[in-house]
């Protein structure tokens, strides 16, 4: 029998003798290619040992995804630029007002259990949206973070955290996209996360009328990552734009 979602061991902590994974912040915004490039890098460096593992948070100009389970049929207007990526999903959306977060996690060290990673992260945005004052919930059936929206009548609620994983020997890359405040008018190019019931759509803290900056949000995050996943590196260094970050 599968364990239900809800019901999944949450927290993915290393032993006592690992490093602190880092913990990067760029400032600007990081064209896709140049993140994913960056990103694959970094993950067979931790991989063959050559460096720590790594949260990278940015954000990116605006632009489409497709994951291993998009179908053409959902992009429906290519109103931005579409990159195919190797992380699970379907379409999605990037842009700026949005804080992306690309986790490169030894597994081997950790649990490799991609179920138990993705009910971890959809935890990690959980808690701190709640730290922000937004209650986010899991759903069964649908990946990512969701709230309620009373206001738009019975049943309905929207996205506010959306999650796409690829692992490639149990070393994690790609991550979580949690909405702060991007034109969500941009999300009409596609169907977002194969999502056609129109009860379902997408949120961000603007939306609900919150005006939490970048930098709380970032704030919240840190602050909640360490409980679930555990220590990071004190150094929080700011890197350029078109960075390299292999070593």
């Amino acid at each position: 029998m599968v364990d239900a979602r809800n019901d999944l061991v949450l927290g993915l902590k290393t032993g006592p003798q690992s490093l602190p994974a880092e913990w990067r912040l760029s400032a600007g915004v990081v064209s896709y290619g140049a993140a994913l490039a960056a990103m694959e890098a970094r993950a067979a460096a931790v991989l063959a040992g050559r460096a720590p593992e790594l949260i990278w948070l940015l954000e990116h100009p605006p632009l489409y995804t497709s994951g291993t389970s998009a179908r053409p049929e959902e992009l429906i207007e290519s109103r931005f630029p579409v990159h195919a990526t190797g992380r699970g999903g379907q379409f999605t959306y990037h842009g700026p007002g949005q804080r992306v977060a690309y986790l490169m996690l030894d597994l081997n060290r950790r649990a490799p259990d991609v179920r138990r990673y993705v009910a971890t992260l959809e935890e990690w945005i959980i808690r701190a949206l709640a730290r922000l004052g937004v209650q986010g919930e899991r759903r069964e059936d649908r990946v990512g973070v969701w709230v309620s929206r009373p206001d738009k009548g019975e049943g309905f609620e929207d996205k506010i955290g959306a999650i796409g994983v690829r692992l490639k020997r149990w070393v994690s890359q790609h991550g979580i996209a949690l909405n702060v405040a991007p034109d969500l008018t941009h999300y009409s190019g596609i169907l977002a996360c194969g999502v056609s019931d129109r009860r379902y759509g997408v949120t961000s803290l603007r939306d609900l009328g919150l005006t939490a900056s970048m930098t709380e949000v970032d704030e919240a995050l840190r602050r909640e990552f360490e409980p679930l996943f555990g220590p990071l590196s004190d150094s929080h260094s700011l890197i350029p734009t078109e960075v390299e970050i292999q070593t």
